[in-house]
């Protein structure tokens, strides 16, 4: 038996619980680790380091896939002054926020910075709500509920329609704009003056720093309140658990979107937090932008590093010959973290190959879990793993409630890196937390092992996804589709179930369009076409048909399967702003190709998996 290289080292927390089971049948599970203490505000640990460190870099980019942009702790403080003095200038505050409508860059950063020393909220809002959608649902209720003072946009141009059609008389701060807009220098030209020293002075953990929207997954959008409390103290929990983290500034290369909670909390605290530097990758993992982000990770060497596992397929693929990236990508690497869905064993198996090949050592790789309104961060293992899903025991400070729901147990948390509520929607915010003040974030969880809580936990899908068939066989969801899509991969994206009150289970699938067209042998073909390639088709159903025979009955058989001809619609709901899939609408506007995968006899574009109906 080959001996397995040994672990990378780094210094981790040691993450224990307690388990107390109720009489009620719920089950406290509670850190046993003690908050560490952490500032009133995420500006105060910003001027620490620029005290510390001035000429450090802080945040660094590529405007237009240039060279790089750098800018220090000391300048960041000195812009973000100027910045939180002109919002306050012009009458920003809590009622009338900031909306930034752009993507990550250094004045992104900037102005977020600067408006949170003011005691100014703002709200980074999800750039496809003005420039992917044509009736501006979203961006509308986001403007309506916000009722914002002003908006920043990178450029004017591609804005302008949306803008005029939700707020036409906001005013409108930009670096590229014309004679009716607000100006970015002379922005950054204001003189910091009392308004701001009485702002900073007021600050308290309970300032609201920002609002986060949700995915939009079961409705319209709620703005998540975000006080400097949940972010400073979610800090603290990080580096409690990733202790690394303190032992020398971090590196960051990231690309997550900072309307996200992921890279707009976690990674971008990450940086600041503990005087390190967030270098902002401009790349995207798709087939058109994955190139910018190998040749950002070929020049900067990551100390950690986080991406979706869509992304880390995509790099995994492209280490392949290329030594100069993936020498770059492990040689400082303290441990991989994936977020927003289970990494495919596939693409687990690759990253820990590359750095055997590489560096000789396993770099330890690792989920968190957490939502927006827990900041995000609420668990992770701080032990090295060898299956995804597994997420730990709770952060520094955090209580776990599982309550019995059906056959599942239903997650609660308590503490203080929870929100407290939704932005102008007190009935959701008041529906949202239990009669003992736990927030119900509607997830389910195990045990790794029922009789040894230190062994952690296991995430078990949404509550509300399982289903029943006719027969009465409840159907887990998340398992079931997550077999699924690894069954299919990499062809497959993303799968939408289907069997409620059925007497099978089918799906629909969503075509991982740039390995689907690998497998037709022609690029950049659109979804229709791919779904009816006769090359696509075999492969798939012969993925499928394995998959079948493996089943052990009704409960985790997939009978019949059609493949999604058109890609899911972001204005019909089918697609939330952060790229995943709202199952729920998919089955309502696609209720007519579901219908078509049950109908007698079989449909033409309906694939027989080849299992007993």
């Amino acid at each position: 038996m080959t001996t397995p290289p040994p672990l990378r080292p780094v210094r981790l927390g040691t993450n224990q619980a307690t388990r107390t089971d109720r009489p009620d049948g719920s089950i406290l599970i509670q850190s046993r680790q003690p908050l560490p203490s952490y500032p009133r505000a995420l500006s105060d640990r910003l001027d620490e380091w620029a005290a510390k460190q001035p000429q450090q870099i802080l945040f660094a980019d590529r405007p237009d896939g240039g060279d790089w942009r750098r800018v220090s702790y000391a300048e960041t403080v000195a812009m973000s002054r100027a910045l939180g003095e002109y919002l306050l200038q012009h009458g920003l505050g809590t009622e009338r926020p900031l909306v930034i409508l752009a993507e990550n860059s250094v004045e992104h950063a900037l102005l977020a910075l600067g408006a949170m020393r003011a005691g100014i909220p703002y709200a980074p809002v999800s750039i496809p709500y003005a420039l992917a959608s044509q009736d501006y649902g979203k961006l509308r209720h986001a403007f309506g509920l916000l009722t914002p003072g002003m908006v920043y946009v990178p450029k004017l141009a591609p804005y302008r329609r949306a803008l005029a059609a939700v707020a036409p008389a906001l005013p409108v701060l930009t670096p590229q704009g014309d004679d009716h807009t607000l100006d970015w220098q002379q922005a950054l030209a204001t003189v910091p003056g009392p308004a701001l020293e009485a702002a900073e002075a007021a600050l308290s953990p309970d300032t609201v720093a920002k609002f986060l929207f949700t995915s939009g997954s079961t409705g319209l959008p709620k703005a998540v309140i975000n006080t400097q409390r949940m972010l400073c103290c979610n800090q603290a929990m990080i580096a409690e658990s990733l202790a690394f983290l303190q032992d020398e500034p971090p590196v960051l290369v990231d690309w997550m979107p900072w309307n996200h909670t992921a890279g707009g909390n976690h990674n971008f605290g990450i940086a600041i937090y503990n005087g390190g530097t967030l270098y902002i990758d401009g790349g995207k993992p798709t087939p058109a932008g994955i190139a910018e982000t190998v040749r950002n990770l070929s020049e900067i060497s990551p100390t950690w590093y986080s991406n979706v596992p869509k992304g880390y397929e995509m790099l995994v693929e492209r280490m392949a010959g290329n030594e100069t990236f993936t020498r770059s990508f492990f040689a400082r690497l303290n441990q991989i973290q994936y977020a927003g869905a289970n990494l495919a064993r596939h693409v687990w198996d690759g990253l820990m190959q590359h750095a055997r090949e590489t560096t000789g050592q396993r770099i330890m790789i690792v989920t968190g879990y957490g939502s927006t309104e827990t900041a995000p961060f609420a668990s992770t293992t701080t032990w090295e793993v060898q299956r995804p899903g597994e997420i730990g025991l709770p952060a520094a400070g955090l209580s776990f409630k599982l309550v019995p729901n059906g056959q599942k147990l239903e997650l609660r948390l308590k503490g203080p890196s929870i929100t407290p509520g939704y932005w102008r929607m007190p009935e959701q915010s008041a529906a949202a937390f239990d009669e003992e003040g736990y927030y119900c974030i509607g997830d389910a969880l195990k045990f790794v092992d029922d009789a040894d809580v230190s062994r952690g936990l296991l995430f078990d899908g949404r509550v509300s996804e399982d289903f029943k068939l006719s027969t009465g066989t409840w159907v887990n969801f998340a398992s079931m589709r997550s077999g699924l899509v690894h069954a299919c991969a990499p062809l497959v994206r993303d799968a939408v179930l289907t069997g409620l009150d059925r007497n099978y289970i089918g799906t629909l699938l969503v075509l991982d369009l740039d390995a689907a067209a690998r497998v037709a042998g022609r690029p950049g073909t659109h979804e229709a076409e791919l779904a009816r390639d006769p090359a696509v088709r075999t492969r798939l159903t012969g993925h499928l048909r394995r998959f079948a025979a493996q089943a052990t009955g009704s409960s985790n058989r997939v009978v019949r399967a059609m493949i999604l001809d058109s890609a899911p619609d972001i204005d019909r709901g089918e697609i939330t702003d952060k790229g995943s899939i709202n199952q729920r609408a998919v089955l309502q506007v696609r209720a007519a190709m579901v219908e078509q995968l049950y109908a007698e006899p079989l449909q033409p574009g309906v694939i027989d998996c080849g299992a007993p109906a």
